[in-house]
């Protein structure tokens, strides 16, 4: 437990440190967010805001967990596997990041060359689980084999939870305080499952995200970028997978569930009927349009990141 706290701290300090000297780098090199044209009015003021902050909170997690996991003398192959499955993932968010830096708007990967590189990355977890743990999928003490249809299963999770968290980096602050109640259940559901690698990464990206929203609150001094939001949605995955929460993954990871539903169903309902659900999807952008201010949203939909995963752990001890 102790350990685990100063994982927490220690890429809390490591990413407020890192964050100052890499946002200046950005703003001289004036590499800065473009908007999307179909996004609400409110957000042409963010045009030039620097982005890939995800960087500096990647760095701090990688050194913060090596470090923490070394002192704690549990560093292991499957820690290195969720490490470097987060390092490749981030690698893929920043080439869609300086995409869209280098061609002057926000387009990136296309979306079928970014979901190859996720599902080539989500393989690597895959396979290190399913030789580790076989084709089990659990939901507290009860067992589901799910034999062959494992891997599918797997990469799924892994790259559904990458672009769902890529989905809600929408508002200031948005993605990475309905994050921390996200990591915070994952974590703690893998410390009570005797999984303490699990927990001592969750932990880590806790203080790494509390660190961020220093410069990532309204007015953002950075964003994450894809080269955060694709890594950390592939690391709550990715944990999910190699912790065996996979099915409460749905609950903690709700919100980003939340969002990815409803681009799904803006999209459907408009082919089918021509006619849209939500005003605007991602779902916060709804909100927005209907005069919700950002910090209002990210305070309410934090809120409801925290009953679900609180509720997801509930649920882990009760099963």
């Amino acid at each position: 437990m102790i350990m685990i706290a100063v994982g927490l701290l220690m890429s809390f300090v490591l990413c407020l440190l890192l964050g100052v000297p890499y946002i200046d780098f950005l703003k001289k090199k004036t590499i800065g967010q473009y908007i999307l044209e179909l996004a609400p009015e409110s957000h042409a003021k963010k045009a030039g805001t620097p982005t890939t902050g995800g960087v500096f909170i990647i760095v701090s997690i990688i050194i913060a967990s090596v470090v923490t996991l070394f002192l704690a003398e549990k560093v292991d192959n499957s820690a290195l596997v969720i490490l470097i499955t987060l390092f490749f993932m981030a690698l893929a968010g920043f080439q869609d990041d300086y995409l869209k830096i280098k061609g002057h708007e926000n387009k990136g990967l296309s979306p079928r060359g970014k979901l190859v590189r996720q599902i080539l990355i989500a393989l690597i977890p895959t396979i290190y689980a399913m030789q580790h743990y076989g084709t089990v999928i659990t939901l507290g003490s009860k067992t589901f084999d799910l034999g062959i249809l494992y891997p599918l299963f797997a990469v799924f999770v892994i790259t559904g939870s990458s672009n769902a968290y890529n989905l809600t980096d929408g508002l200031d602050g948005l993605a990475a305080s309905t994050g921390i109640p996200a990591f915070l259940a994952c974590g703690f559901i893998s410390y009570i499952n005797g999984y303490t690698d699990g927990a001592i990464i969750s932990a880590v990206t806790i203080g790494a995200l509390l660190g961020f929203l220093k410069y990532n609150k309204p007015k953002a001094e950075v964003f994450m970028g894809d080269t955060g939001s694709l890594a950390l949605g592939g690391l709550l995955g990715t944990l999910a997978v190699m912790g065996r929460c996979e099915l409460l993954l749905a609950l903690f990871g709700g919100v980003f569930v939340m969002e990815t539903l409803s681009v799904i169903l803006q999209v459907t309902s408009f082919k089918l009927t021509g006619k849209r659900i939500f005003k605007m999807s991602p779902i916060h952008h709804h909100f927005e349009l209907l005069g919700h201010s950002e910090k209002r949203i990210v305070i309410e939909f934090t809120i409801v990141s925290f009953i679900l995963s609180l509720v997801a752990v509930v649920l882990n001890y009760i099963f």
